[in-house]
């Protein structure tokens, strides 16, 4: 009989890369019975890629979501009775102890470092957030302590939780090997570059259109703003008639947007969550064969420099981001060079088909 696998997510998108693309996908793929509970108020129950997906129905507002969906998630996972509960977000933690005690497995997968983002949450006052940190950190520690297991999106995340759990592993956020062009890439010679993800103050919107403003350049932005001030405030500066803005967009606009440009941007501020962290929009666009231009962080500077496939700038200096724009732009044998050796990067190390065998690997451990 197959064993029943639970995924659990309040905020990510049913289509989500990592949660359904990537890990519910192959997990059903390798057999097992999966289901994945969204909250994203879309519904009906639906089946997709042999994952079952139910939608317990959207809450408005961060502290209903954190206080309330978690509880709902537990009703509708209870029902399923399932071998294995996996965790996408911090706030269900309030029901892994519960699952566990049902006598399933359950697992806990950090898609970033929490308590040093919290450190850097605009919504928080900031005289509260290192006590919010530390506190958090008290509790995660707590539970993940007693859990089956815990999966980390980067090493740096999988370290600090491998002194409170062993069976802890990394399980990378890299790109689907079906998704990488099979093709040739011609000389780009458009002027366009391309952001995509969440876009805020944090990582890097502001110094993005300043630094192309006074260039012959279009920054394509896709994604969606973390609020209404940070969208109003983009749309004052000079630069945002460079700007070709598009919202929320799915896949097959993604690639066609990074098919449409010459350079991908990832301009995060040096913030404790970040200089650590190894964003999906970073390894995307080597997989499209784009040249990136990122922040000048020792580990990011290891997979962009150590594979010769971009640019490394101080994310705070729009000038110096301006210029390595320039310099890639006015280059066009360099901006093929480092998108054929990023995009090599990826077909030899940085892809999900290595990522995917250890998530399977503790699968088996668990059910076994």
């Amino acid at each position: 009989m197959k064993r029943k696998v639970v995924h659990l997510t309040t905020t990510h998108a049913r289509n989500e890369v990592r949660v359904f693309l990537k890990e519910c996908t192959s997990l059903s793929v390798a057999g097992y019975d999966v289901y994945l509970i969204v909250a994203d108020g879309l519904g009906p129950d639906t089946t997709s890629s042999g994952v079952h997906r139910l939608d317990i129905g959207k809450q408005s507002g961060r502290i209903q979501r954190m206080l309330i969906q978690p509880w709902r998630m537990l009703r509708a996972a209870f029902k399923i009775r399932a071998d294995v509960y996996h965790l996408h977000e911090p706030e269900l933690l309030l029901i892994a102890l519960p699952l566990k005690w049902s006598g399933a497995k359950v697992v806990y997968d950090s898609h970033e470092d929490t308590p040093r983002a919290i450190l850097s949450r605009d919504w928080i006052n900031p005289f509260l957030r290192k006590l919010v940190s530390s506190t958090f950190e008290l509790f995660e520690n707590f539970v993940t302590c007693r859990i089956s297991a815990v999966v980390g999106a980067t090493p740096h995340i999988s370290l600090r939780f491998s002194k409170i759990n062993k069976q802890t592993v990394t399980v990378n956020n890299y790109p689907l090997q079906s998704e990488l062009p099979d093709f040739e890439i011609p000389l780009r010679i458009n002027r366009s570059l391309c952001y995509i993800g969440s876009i805020s103050k944090s990582r890097g919107v502001f110094e993005m259109i300043n630094a192309v403003d006074p260039l012959d350049a279009q920054l394509i932005l896709a994604g969606w703003f973390e609020s209404e001030q940070v969208e109003l405030n983009a749309k004052k500066l000079n630069g945002w008639s460079k700007i070709d803005y598009r919202g929320t967009v799915n896949r097959s606009e993604v690639h066609e947007i990074m098919s449409r440009s010459s350079i991908g941007l990832v301009i995060f501020h040096p913030e404790p969550n970040h200089v650590n962290a190894q964003p999906n929009k970073l390894f995307e666009y080597m997989s499209a064969r784009l040249p990136i231009i990122a922040s000048d962080f020792p580990l990011w500077r290891e997979v962009i420099e150590g594979n010769d496939c971009g640019i490394c700038v101080n994310p705070m200096n729009p000038s110096a981001i301006s210029e390595a724009i320039n310099l890639l732009l006015t280059n066009p044998e360099r901006v093929k060079k480092f998108g054929d050796n990023g995009y090599r990067a990826v077909q030899e190390k940085y892809n999900w088909g290595i990522e995917e065998q250890k998530l399977l690997t503790l699968y088996n451990e668990l059910t076994k």
